[in-house]
């Protein structure tokens, strides 16, 4: 998601710290910011937008002598991108920078509000710069004080912390966000990722989960829960492109392998042990409300049909989901019972857009769920749920889907709890799947290894169906389409049932069938539609817990007690398998022919 550099040394630290950042812009960012402390000098500097103003707003500042550093390039998720949400986070006398999500952070600020601390930002990080200054008034040391506040932190964090109390020491602590340690003689380098350490360390260690400590010059501390513990180094790569992709050879694949941490990062503080709480939205919000209109383009727009079977089902609300494209020329009928939600990765798709725009002239209450805080249609809208799914490069989305159903998702359940529409049993089974649900997207060796040996067989032929029934048929048309965006290869999605009312006509040895075929829904249905194509002597890779006999290809998942773990189970394998067709096929996984990232234009 964001991105953090550190450093404690003797060269210029300002420089070091914006060419680090500027090696972070890949992630995405809204602010950025630094903060070093040289001697007993505290500089601060924050600004929104791009790293250039940052630079402008440095540059008349240097720092020549020994000293310590951090800084941050910010993409938002609790509150606006401000200077004042910008890190790093200022307490009385420490600074500190976070990726990640602190999940019990309301309690923590309420705990310290009631002490009387005063809050200045928005976001869940400023409560460990506060709650760390707390702990230091009783603690035996500044070292002792930062133990005491990690302990204190439930969810997912990178962080480094700086204080006037010792000025020659960085205190880190990593827990679910990535962060790394480059040394480069008496010189340590921190950072989020290998790229902005590259040529300014020669090696590095990766942080596990649950380690912290602390760095002066020339020397590094590391403890975990049994202690202080030892560490080995690495030689550092050379390659900036290979760093950006941690080792990946797409970013399509990096962000495949990622979804099942970004998901965590998307249901922090929202999903909580017995109910569904939003931040973003009012609790009057549905008031009035007895129908759902969702408008979206592409990928976004399967991710709303997957949703309206939720809606109805969980929720117990009408939803209707619309192309952006064509709604905008249908003369719809809007009334304002009606909520209006927009989905989008970029937040500037020029349809989903114009359609939002009719939905207010019309009056209708508007909500968006989109990946980028501040973009055309969150400003737009009266309310707006951030995915967190942190950037994108890979044209062809895969954790912007993925994110966009969790969040949907979410909110049926969301609604159906505030209009007591669903069961506290039914809400509480709902939960528990959703806490399962980042285990579900876990790539496990075996299964990529399988795919790219199955990938052969599927280089050649007269087409694809992918087939699903209830929330699997939007995945299947979600397939599909990343099928077609990377390989250039003809790829339709459908509904199992209605293979008989004409498609089937296709079925031949070279009709490729993906079957998408869940224990936990109508699995005896599409069963039968697959025999049918069976016996038509189409080719049939079956996606399924259950072993089907007369599958050329089986792909046995393991999830399978509640359909949408079975839901994002199957949409990994769909993903690897258009990935490694394209990869067989010589094409840029990453930026298809013909294709843009952001689609601003109608």
């Amino acid at each position: 998601m964001c991105g953090i550099v550190g450093y404690l040394g003797n060269e210029e630290k300002k420089e070091i710290l914006l060419d680090g950042l500027q090696e972070l812009e890949y992630r995405g960012y809204d602010s950025a910011g630094i903060a070093v402390i040289e001697g007993e000098k505290l500089s601060n500097y924050k600004a929104i937008g791009k790293l250039e103003n940052l630079r402008e707003k440095t540059k008349n500042y240097s720092s020549e002598n020994f000293g310590i550093s951090i800084g941050h390039t910010r993409w938002a998720t609790h509150g606006k991108p401000t200077e004042l949400n910008a890190h790093p986070h200022l307490g009385a006398y420490s600074y500190v920078v976070h990726n990640g999500i602190i999940e019990n952070y309301q309690e923590l600020k309420k705990e310290l509000q009631d002490d009387g601390v005063n809050f200045l930002s928005q976001t869940d990080t400023e409560t460990i710069v506060h709650l760390f200054e707390k702990k230091h008034k009783t603690a035996n040391s500044v070292f002792s004080a930062f133990e005491q506040t990690i302990e204190r932190l439930d969810g997912a964090y990178a962080t480094l912390l700086i204080t006037e109390a010792d000025v020659d020491t960085i205190y880190f602590a990593k827990n679910g966000s990535p962060m790394l340690i480059g040394f480069n003689g008496s010189d340590i380098h921190f950072a989020s990722s290998d790229t902005p350490i590259i040529g300014k360390a020669s090696e590095v260690y990766y942080l596990e989960d649950g380690e912290y400590g602390y760095a002066k010059q020339g020397e590094l501390k590391l403890f975990d829960a049994n202690g202080e513990k030892s560490f080995t180094k690495q030689p550092l790569t050379a390659d900036k492109v290979s760093a950006q992709k941690d080792g990946y050879r797409f970013f399509m694949e990096k962000e495949i392998y990622e979804q099942h941490r970004v998901m965590s990062e998307t249901m922090m503080g929202r999903v909580l042990d017995n109910s569904i709480d939003f931040d973003e939205i009012d609790k009057s919000f549905f008031d009035g409300i007895k129908a759902i209109k969702i408008c979206a383009c592409g990928t976004s727009y399967h991710s709303a049909l997957a949703s309206a079977y939720l809606f109805e089902r969980i929720a117990k609300v009408r939803c209707d989901i619309e192309i952006a494209s064509e709604f905008r020329y249908k003369e719809p009928l809007l009334s304002d019972d009606t909520l209006f939600i927009t989905i989008s990765q970029s937040g500037e798709t020029a349809d989903t857009l114009e359609a939002l725009k009719m939905a207010k002239r019309a009056g209708l209450k508007s909500l968006s769920i989109c990946n980028v805080d501040n973009s055309s249609i969150v400003r737009e809208s009266d309310a707006a749920i951030l995915t967190r799914a942190g950037i994108e490069k890979g044209v062809a989305s895969t954790k912007a889907f993925a994110t966009q159903t969790m969040v949907l998702w979410m909110l049926s359940l969301y609604m159906g709890q505030e209009k007591n529409s669903i069961s506290k049993e039914l809400l509480q089974t709902e939960i528990d799947a959703m806490l399962h649900t980042p285990k579900a997207l876990l790539v496990t060796d075996d299964l990529h290894a399988k795919l790219h040996r199955l990938s052969k067989r599927y280089l050649h032929g007269h087409g694809f169906f992918f087939i699903g029934r209830d929330i699997f048929f939007p995945l299947a048309l979600e397939g599909a389409l990343k099928l077609k965006e990377i390989s250039y290869m003809h790829a339709e999605g459908y509904p199992a049932g209605e293979m008989k009312h004409g498609p089937i006509a296709l079925a031949d040895s070279e009709l490729f069938t993906i079957a998408l075929m869940p224990k936990t829904m109508h699995y005896d249905k599409i069963k039968s539609n697959v025999e049918e194509l069976s016996a038509r002597d189409a080719t049939i890779c079956a996606i399924s817990p259950l072993p089907f006999d007369l599958a050329d290809d089986f792909i046995q998942t393991k999830y399978d007690s509640h359909p949408m773990l079975e839901f994002f189970e199957m949409m990994v394998v769909t993903q690897l398998l258009a990935l490694e067709i394209s990869v067989r096929l010589g094409n840029d996984v990453d930026m298809p022919r013909n294709l843009a990232k952001s689609v601003t234009v109608e």
